[in-house]
């Protein structure tokens, strides 16, 4: 199958369901505030490009400060936990509640934690609490990927723990880690809009308070187009960290 293959074939598919949407729409006249066809909500997008815009930054600031944060703090964990089965053992039951406990659970308590005047302080925390979990079992997973010969070979030499993560396990993590962090990624900006929901309280106006705010007033090809900049935005923060991980493996593998 050749690239332009995979590249046109996701356009045409999508672009069928959107010509079936506005069809549908219009044949069975479906009220705009109940249903907006795509051709209303593209101009909705383009008539409010400048405010979803600032939300848009305001949401990806929120979601990458979180998941640069949660990448140290869950590697940091990771590495502790693969050089002690104690530390594991500690680590493991908060790592399992941070992944089962919903964000709306937590997020009254942390807006109290940060303070009224600091709600952008509670939505980068919820962030984190949703991104910890993939990243910190990715980099665990991967720690435990070493080949059992070479693990052999630097017991045969004596290699002390710490040796044996920097030079034998942390290389070897580095495919389980990337796909640890590209799920984080994803959660960090799912984390970032549910906490702004949540915890935001309409202090922090990013994306998810754009699409509460026109539903509110009726507006949904407002609504509707805010969350088409929200897809749009996740779609390129996938599609960026996509290739930095194709330079990181290509490399990894020359090493």
């Amino acid at each position: 199958m050749s690239r332009w293959s995979l590249v046109i074939a996701p356009v045409v598919f999508i672009g069928g369901l959107f010509a079936v949407w506005e069809a549908a729409c219009r044949l069975l006249g479906v009220p705009v505030y109940f249903l907006p066809p795509p051709s209303t909500i593209g101009v909705a997008l383009v008539e409010n490009a400048p405010t979803l815009f600032a939300s848009a930054w305001l949401t990806l600031s929120t979601a990458v400060t979180a998941f640069v944060l949660v990448s140290i703090l869950a590697n940091t964990a990771a590495l502790a936990a693969a050089a002690s089965p104690l530390v594991e053992a500690s680590l493991r039951p908060i790592a399992i509640t941070l992944q089962v406990t919903p964000i709306f659970a937590l997020a009254p308590m942390v807006a109290v934690w940060a303070g009224v005047e600091h709600p952008d302080r509670a939505v980068i925390a919820l962030a984190c609490v949703a991104a910890f979990f993939p990243i910190y079992s990715g980099a665990i997973a991967g720690l435990r990927s070493a080949d059992p010969a070479l693990e052999r070979l630097f017991d045969l030499y004596g290699a002390s723990v710490w040796q044996r993560l920097a030079r034998l396990r942390a290389p070897s993590a580095v495919p389980q880690v990337l796909e640890g962090h590209k799920v984080g990624l994803g959660l960090a900006l799912i984390g970032a809009v549910v906490a702004e929901l949540a915890a935001g309280s309409g202090a922090t106006p990013g994306l998810a308070y754009r699409i509460v705010e026109a539903s509110h007033r009726m507006e949904m090809e407002r609504s509707f187009a805010a969350l088409a900049a929200l897809g749009l935005l996740a779609a390129g923060l996938q599609l960026a960290f996509l290739a930095v991980e194709r330079r990181a493996l290509r490399w990894w593998r020359g090493g």
